[in-house]
């Protein structure tokens, strides 16, 4: 069974810094591109950031560029993103996604059950 569980959510102030992570389990973790969406409250869901298996490839929805980092630990079976100068705008519920390497498909195969974001003004 796969699990992706995140962790590392939480109440910050504009200005401050976060790191996510997301743990897997049940597949295997190196043949699977990982991604962090979100949504905010009234919104559809958006992309964040995507990693390929070794992170050689690393896309980010300009919004986040310069501020946020995707990274990944292969060995630990995590997907990290580090957060920084957070806006109120980044605010959401943050989705860890997983999706195999060689999909025909676009959308993601397996995702964590979310956690929330809130960043004050």
């Amino acid at each position: 069974q796969v699990q992706l569980v995140e962790s590392g959510g939480g109440l910050m102030q504009a200005g401050g810094s976060l790191r996510l992570s997301c743990a897997a389990s049940g597949l295997t973790f190196m043949n699977y591109y990982m991604a962090w969406f979100r949504q905010a409250p009234g919104k559809e869901r958006e992309f964040v950031a995507r990693i390929s298996r070794w992170g050689s490839n690393i896309d980010y929805v300009d919004s986040v560029k310069g501020r946020f980092t995707i990274s990944r630990a292969n060995a630990e079976n995590a997907v990290y993103l580090q957060m920084n100068d957070l806006k109120p705008e980044d605010t959401a519920v943050y989705y860890c996604a997983a999706r195999l390497y060689n999909s025909r498909r676009s959308e993601y195969d397996y995702w964590g059950q979310g956690t929330q974001i809130t960043v004050s003004s």
